[in-house]
């Protein structure tokens, strides 16, 4: 059983139905295949932030009200070093350039809904997707439906937004891809907790380790903590967690509740290059992963997603396929940059505490006082919240 479409988006995540919106309001046919149920879908439970530059990305398709939609907007950030607090204005010093946050699931759900009620062609169940002839003129891609039959789509492009776990990447030839990876050494306890959120998101550096509160609504935090290599958090005792809690983040009038939610998230990177092989284009998190440190993980799919619509509806419309060729280098600019600002970060919070190498922890303080110090240190970093375009030039690919 088989049909005939522009783009296969394999992949129901930020960036596979980020696309299919991107793709379905440009007026080009697209089919959306999910291996997993619509309820997973969308009550998969992600922090998330859509930054300045995703916002006006979904603006220029009439999307910015819905997946924003009474979402906060980001106003000050407070970093305590040894408890002593400081704030700094992200959104001022990037020249008035706020982000929102936005969780994961709520800007999927949204998303799906959107689509969907545009007319759009969504699969979920969709099982044993393999793509086919990914260097022809015609790809396809099988599955099979949730009734177990097997079906066919040809198209002249295929999206790889099924995340760094996906067939994706796997169908592309070995040897086709360069790979990078690092482990960041780094290792974070986040709790779900009853405890009263804080007035704005909160960092905390200190001798202790590094520890983080933010807001989930008006009466629940997320928390973090830094955890030592071999270390299993999830073992600690409910009241160990909320003295290293008080102590890191320098309040002993910390109030306790109930912890409701235990995950523990290991820091780690990895970029494939090229993110294009034939017609088969990766997106998101089959291309790329990022640590949390910024939240730049979403805003890198949807910047994908944003490249390859524009890319595909020029090749399409106008007959340029200069935008596909150009595909890769432009996210790779982007998807660099934000790798080396998500380490920075990272090291900056991470490496004052005394686990630290004593010459690297001194670093790490002399940089988060230089963010303070200096208004162009600060716009710097201010930039990179709010998010930034790619700049023209070829992407230096080492050699």
């Amino acid at each position: 059983m088989s049909r005939d479409t522009t783009v296969v988006v394999i992949g129901a995540g930020p960036a596979g139905v980020s696309l299919a919106n991107f793709l379905r309001r440009s007026g080009v046919d697209c089919v959306v295949l999910e291996a997993r149920d619509r309820e997973y879908v969308e009550g998969r439970q992600r922090a998330g932030v859509i930054d300045h530059r995703a916002e006006q990305i979904f603006g220029e398709f009439g999307l910015a009200g819905l997946v924003g939609g009474g979402a906060p907007l980001e106003t000050f950030l407070e970093i305590r070093v040894e408890g002593v607090p400081r704030l700094i204005d992200g959104p001022g010093l990037a020249g008035g350039r706020p982000s929102r946050l936005v969780p994961q699931q709520l800007l999927v759900r949204r998303l799906i809904g959107a689509y969907l009620e545009d007319g759009g062609d969504l699969r979920f169940d969709a099982r044993d997707v393999t793509p086919h002839d990914l260097d022809g003129d015609r790809p396809r891609v099988t599955y099979r439906d949730a009734d177990g039959v097997e079906r066919e789509l040809t198209c002249s492009y295929v999206a790889g937004c099924d995340g760094f776990h996906g067939v994706s990447r796997r169908s592309i030839p070995e040897g086709a891809l360069t790979t990078y990876s690092f482990d960041h050494g780094i290792g974070w306890y986040t709790v779900l907790a009853d405890s009263p959120a804080p007035r704005y998101p909160l960092m905390a550096v200190s001798r202790h380790g590094f520890a983080a509160q933010f807001a989930r609504g008006p009466h629940a935090s997320r928390f973090y903590l830094q955890y030592r290599a071999g270390e299993d958090p999830r073992r600690w005792p409910d009241e160990f967690t909320w003295e290293q809690l008080r102590l890191r983040l320098g309040d002993d009038g910390l109030p306790g509740g109930a912890i409701t939610g235990r995950e523990v998230v290991d820091m780690r990177s990895f970029v494939a290059e090229p993110m294009s092989y034939g017609k088969m284009f990766l997106v998101g998190d089959a291309a790329h992963i990022i640590t949390p440190m910024g939240a730049k993980g979403m805003n890198l799919a949807v910047a994908d997603a944003y490249l390859l619509a524009r890319a595909i509806v020029a090749a399409e419309r106008d007959g340029d396929r200069s935008g596909l060729a150009g595909y890769s280098e432009a996210c790779l600019r982007r998807t660099w940059d934000y790798q080396e600002f998500s380490r920075w970060y990272a090291e900056m919070v991470h490496e004052a505490g005394d686990e630290s190498e004593p010459f690297r922890r001194r670093l790490a303080l002399a940089r988060l006082d230089r963010l303070f110090r200096s208004p162009t240190a600060g716009a710097a970093f201010a930039d990179l919240m709010a998010g930034t375009e790619v700049s023209p030039g070829r992407w230096p690919a080492p050699r």
